[in-house]
């Protein structure tokens, strides 16, 4: 069968005025299969750069982005729809602070990472050789264009790989990587991009790179998985969330009001972590939904596309027009179901902004509390005792993260150690991904594996361990022949080893003698 050499049109939208950008053309087939000759001829070269080479790269991207900010948030503006501010906090500081650890952290995870050896095999030494998996496919999400296609990209490159990048149909940011990468003096051909929709995907991973990295929804994580799975190709799953905000009865009302409102409604409501179930203490129910309600009514919602290039404007637009439905269909189902909207609940005519909403009387009998809304919605329940609130919380096929709320740090402490999530705020929300140190990832349906923090590196390396033994005349005592007296020798071992109580010195001359046997009962 010949390749596929045509391509696929895609529109590409304005989220608030819907008016159309471009259209963006899929790469063919013989494309991506060029893309992947030039990613694996490439490899090699970045593997032979010392690390502190592929550091000063990277930080050659860093000095682009700074220099280039405004430009690069106008682009990110236009299609997600997000506020400037979003963009700038969420997108370009994020993407620069990162790049600002990994400076100094990839030098210590790139090294031979040693490891102790056993008494049992004194004089022989272990250590852990990080080495690169070879090409990377990323696949990246619709809403962190910018963020979610470089910061995996510059992490798999520090780590010795050549990357190639799919971003999303929905917000392709159509060459500005390629600006990015030859602007800055990157290497060529270490990370290029591949556009198009989901046959795109499925053409990127039938030329079997050595590791993806997907972050998306879980329906698309599956097939990818699933895709994979027919090559043995490894992957991180970055999937989905429902993440539930806890607020226990002690807090300071103003300032928890505030940080729920920013984690349910920045980026409007467009991240994996943000808020999606709110979780009230009966005794502050009434109290701290009275505050959220009258802070929500005074965000400044963009409803223009001028809007958006204010930097006081709050809240922007929901980015993909699938995903207003969602929103749309999952308030409906609770309304139907009971629920009440104390303010927001409707979507500007003739765009995708949907105005912040804030429902009261739910139940997970509801989608609103048990399906992915993403979007500027937040839904509240009142709890009575802990145990109730752990059990809600707890009550989702997914598990990325959460947050606490409470002056009563050990109780904080002790709720976020039984939430089932991959990351916890206490006292805030969002907070974990603020720290380039902490790893990121999710349990549940939300995926697995994980990035940043250490694993930030070692996620993207073969991590080959080496076991070095001298020549010697030496024969090793568990190697052949089989005697009575070796046996007798490593059960004492064992026992003096291993028992409640250890003896030491036992141990000591047991393994010296069994040294002895080594070198003189031989074939």
């Amino acid at each position: 069968m010949g390749l596929n050499t045509t391509s696929q049109s895609i529109p590409v939208n304005h989220p608030v005025s819907l008016r159309q950008l471009y259209t963006l053309e899929s790469d063919s087939e013989t494309h991506i299969q060029t893309v992947f000759e030039r990613a694996r001829a490439v490899q090699p070269t970045i593997e032979s750069l010392s690390p502190e080479e592929r550091i000063e790269y990277v930080m050659k991207i860093k000095d682009y982005v700074i220099a280039n900010r405004e430009v690069l948030i106008d682009r990110i503006v236009e299609e997600t729809g997000k506020s400037r501010f979003d963009a700038f906090t969420s997108e370009i500081f994020e993407i620069c602070d990162v790049i600002e650890i990994y400076k100094k952290k990839a030098l210590a995870l790139l090294k031979d990472q040693p490891v102790p050896t056993p008494l049992v095999l004194m004089g022989k030494k272990s250590f852990i050789i990080p080495q690169p998996l070879g090409v990377i496919l990323v696949i990246t999400p619709w809403n962190y264009p910018l963020y979610q296609t470089l910061v995996p990209s510059m992490l798999a490159f520090l780590a010795g790989n050549a990357v190639v990048v799919k971003p999303s149909e929905q917000t392709p940011m159509k060459g500005v990587l390629e600006d990015i990468l030859e602007k800055s003096g990157f290497v060529k051909d270490a990370i290029q991009v591949v556009y198009g929709g989901k046959e795109t995907g499925t053409q990127l991973i039938d030329q079997r790179p050595d590791k993806i990295h997907f972050t998306g929804s879980c329906a698309t994580g599956r097939k990818i998985m699933e895709h994979a799975s027919r090559y043995l190709i490894p992957v991180d799953l970055e999937l989905g969330g429902k993440d539930a905000s806890i607020v226990f009865g002690d807090v300071d009302i103003e300032r928890t009001a505030n940080g729920i409102l920013w984690g349910a409604f920045t980026t409007a409501g467009q991240s994996c972590t943000s808020i999606e179930r709110l979780y009230v203490e009966q005794s502050i129910f009434d109290t701290l939904i009275k505050e959220i309600v009258r802070l929500t009514q005074q965000l400044k919602v963009a409803t223009t596309e001028e809007d958006l290039g204010k930097t006081n404007v709050d809240v922007g637009a929901v980015t993909a027009p699938f995903q207003v439905k969602v929103i749309e269909a999952h308030i409906q189902d609770a309304i139907e179901k009971g629920a009440k909207i104390l303010c927001g609940g409707k979507c500007v005519e003739g765009s995708q902004v949907f105005m912040p909403t804030v429902l009261v009387n739910v139940n997970h009998s509801m989608k609103i509390m048990t399906e992915e809304t993403f979007g500027p919605v937040l839904p509240i329940m009142s709890f009575q005792t802990e145990e109730e609130v752990i059990r809600l919380a707890n009550d989702s096929p997914y598990g990325l993260g959460g947050s606490i709320w409470s002056r009563d740090l050990k109780r904080a402490d002790r709720v976020a150690r039984a939430m089932k999530t991959g990351n916890i705020s206490i006292n805030g929300h969002m907070i974990n991904e603020a720290n380039p140190h902490l790893p990121f990832g999710g349990v549940k349906e939300s995926g697995f594996g994980r990035y940043k923090g250490d694993l930030g590196i070692w996620t993207f390396c073969n991590m080959k361990s080496v076991l070095v033994d001298k020549q010697s005349p030496m024969i090793e005592a568990h190697w052949y022949p089989f005697t009575l007296s070796k046996y007798k020798l490593l059960n004492t071992i064992l026992d003096s080893l291993f028992v409640r109580s250890k003896k030491w010195p036992q141990v000591i001359k047991a393994a010296m003698q069994l040294d002895k046997i080594g070198r003189k009962e031989k074939y």
